[in-house]
């Protein structure tokens, strides 16, 4: 038996191996680098921060410090740390935050009346706008009645409660687990959840479901859990469908 388990756990390394190898070849096919790990703010940084953010052009000190200019901007933000007047006057400083200037001239000022202000008629829907526009009582293409149950992007299934079109529509759908727990049990105490003991999301049954903490779900779906070589296939994985996702709608 040990043989077999020894045999199979290698197997499993070397498929991991295989996928993490194809992982890292398309990631790099991509030009898609891992994410960086966080640089803390050294004394010596915070010193250079304070003493040249007043008068110097934020870009420049972000390359001087080898850092992101909204990175500079935020640490500057927390420290309380602004541009003084000199430099809000100088050339140096860019069009819109110098007073007097930029785009300041062009802004519509307090009280401003504007020109459309009481054109607007009942009906009016030149060319064929008339055709397009949504009729009183008509429901869009993908309303569903209320008592329909679908099953979201991460399985669980969910059931439509009631068709309130003044609350965000989310509000109207309750997942299915939670009200056949809470029909035996009460409402779900806040800052806990329901979920499944053996795992299997369609097996909705109430000996089957249990109240956990949102502490205890966070560890137990941790990607920490799982062995080092499967953590990094996961997480990787994660990052080349996010690219490859948001190059499609590109």
């Amino acid at each position: 038996m040990t043989d077999r388990l020894k045999s199979a756990a290698a197997a499993l390394l070397g498929e991991l191996d295989a996928e993490l190898a194809m992982i890292r070849s398309c990631l790099e096919a991509l030009g898609i680098r891992r994410r960086r790990t966080r640089r803390f703010w050294t004394e010596a940084e915070l010193g250079q921060l304070r003493r040249l953010y007043p008068d110097t052009r934020t870009a420049l000190l972000a390359r001087r410090l080898r850092r992101r200019t909204y990175g500079v901007y935020n640490k500057a933000q927390q420290l309380g740390l602004r541009k003084s007047a000199a430099y809000l006057r100088s050339p140096a400083c860019v069009a819109f935050a110098r007073p007097g200037s930029g785009g300041e001239r062009f802004r519509y000022p307090k009280g401003h009346v504007p020109a459309n202000k009481g054109l607007r008629r009942p009906g009016y829907a030149p060319g064929r706008m008339k055709e397009t526009q949504f009729k009183k009582g008509q429901e869009p293409r993908n309303w569903v009645p209320v008592g329909t149950e679908v099953r979201d992007d991460e399985g669980y299934l969910k059931r439509k409660i009631s068709d309130d079109r003044t609350i965000p529509s989310r509000f109207n759908w309750r997942y299915v687990h939670t009200m056949t727990w809470e029909a035996k049990h009460g409402p779900v105490p806040r800052g806990h959840a329901v979920a499944f003991k053996n795992g299997d999301k369609t097996d909705i049954r109430d000996e089957n479901l249990e109240l956990v903490s949102r502490r205890e779900l966070m560890r137990r779906n941790s990607v920490h859990n799982l062995p080092r070589a499967l953590a990094e296939v996961v997480q990787l994985r994660g990052a080349l469908v996010h690219q490859i996702r948001k190059r499609a709608r590109a």
